[in-house]
């Protein structure tokens, strides 16, 4: 009987126990609260379609617009120069940059002229008595004859006998002779053709300089060229005369040129365009590194807006209702931040900052800016 109790009294202490532990864990349990559907808050811009002005980004390295690479066409001693043949001396127009030891070549095309002075001479008795009528103007021209000037041009010839009598004198010939002798003459001095610098100098006083052999460089430092490459897409949006602003590497000055040239022809590696951009400053140097936007056509009844803010590409949020929408755009020109979009209307109110999760159809709250909310007291 005894033991009969002991059990029973146990179970009811286990019964009891368990009892007291659920009713410890129940009172435990929390209600969960109602869950509050968040709506997101989204910055918004109403469209207003206008023109707007579209903007390659290029860059590139300024060349002199006018520049000559110096080659010697004979050879000889360099002896003279107006200044001190060195890079960064700078020249008037007309003065000698390079003359070189000619008097050897001189005395030859001074034998050629009297050759010919003599053979002229010569035919003037036969002049006299058989062609009367053009015996005058070779008898001036005999006379006007100045060996240490350049060789005049022949008398015009009358007609076909006197042709034949000059020309069977071999007078003609001797003629083009010295004309080619005094040309390569002139190629023993080089004439500066523009105020300029001289970039490079190879040759000093005294050096012999041999025909073909490079001189130097010479070019004009007051008008450059940016030559920059304009992806194809956009070839017509270009045309000569459109403004650019320039900057340099570090933004702290601006230049203003002019598309001066636009190649015809489409590079095959890059399928780009050559464009050429022209620009005056004093302060700029060939070799200078600048960063072109070059202005190109004008986009009616369209928007500026961030790219980042166009989903694949041809699609934009916008808000109705203060629902989202994913509506189609046309994106006539797109850069690295920006894009120009037609397809709006006005009135239009669209995402101008990303939301994270936006899918069409997500209500969301307009933000009003507070300081456009205040009106004065």
């Amino acid at each position: 009987m005894r033991k009969f109790v002991s059990i029973f009294i146990g179970l009811l202490i286990l019964i009891g126990a368990g009892a007291f532990a659920y009713y410890l864990i129940d009172s435990n349990k929390k209600e969960k609260p109602p869950v509050q559907k968040t709506v997101k808050t989204v910055f918004v811009d109403t469209v207003q379609n206008t023109s707007v002005p579209v903007q390659l980004p290029a860059n590139g390295s300024l060349i002199a617009k006018n520049r000559i690479e110096l080659f010697s066409e004979v050879q000889g001693v360099f002896q003279y120069s107006a200044k001190e043949f060195r890079p960064g001396q700078s020249y008037k127009r007309g003065q000698v940059l390079i003359k070189l030891n000619a008097q050897e070549y001189t005395a030859s095309v001074q034998s050629a002229k009297s050759e010919l002075y003599n053979q002229i001479a010569a035919i003037m008795p036969d002049l006299r008595l058989d062609y009367p009528e053009v015996f005058p103007k070779w008898e001036k021209y005999l006379n006007d004859y100045d060996l240490e000037k350049t060789t005049p041009q022949l008398p015009e010839i009358s007609n076909s006998k006197e042709r034949y009598f000059i020309t069977g004198r071999g007078i003609l010939s001797t003629y083009y002779n010295v004309k080619n002798l005094e040309e390569r003459l002139i190629k023993y001095t080089i004439i500066a053709p523009f105020d300029g610098v001289l970039t490079e100098a190879v040759v000093t006083k005294g050096a012999l300089v041999r025909q073909g052999q490079k001189l130097g460089e010479f070019i004009d430092p007051s008008v450059y060229e940016l030559e920059v490459s304009i992806a194809k897409e956009y070839s017509d949006l270009l045309k000569e005369g459109e403004k650019v602003k320039l900057t340099d590497l570090e933004g702290k000055k601006n230049y203003s040129g002019i598309v001066s040239r636009i190649n015809a022809s489409i590079d095959q590696n890059t399928q780009s365009i050559r464009v050429y951009i022209e620009v005056k400053n004093d302060s700029l140097k060939e070799g200078m590194y600048l960063e072109a936007q070059v202005e190109a056509k004008q986009v009616e009844n369209a928007i500026l807006i961030d790219r980042k803010l166009l989903v694949d590409q041809t699609q934009l949020y916008i808000v109705r209702d203060n629902v989202l929408d994913l509506v189609e755009v046309n994106p006539v020109y797109t850069s690295e931040e920006k894009a120009v979009i037609k397809g709006l209307k006005n009135g239009t109110r669209y995402v101008n900052k990303p939301v994270s999760g936006a899918y069409a159809g997500m209500p969301v709250k307009v933000f009003q800016d507070q300081q456009k909310a205040k009106t004065p007291n």
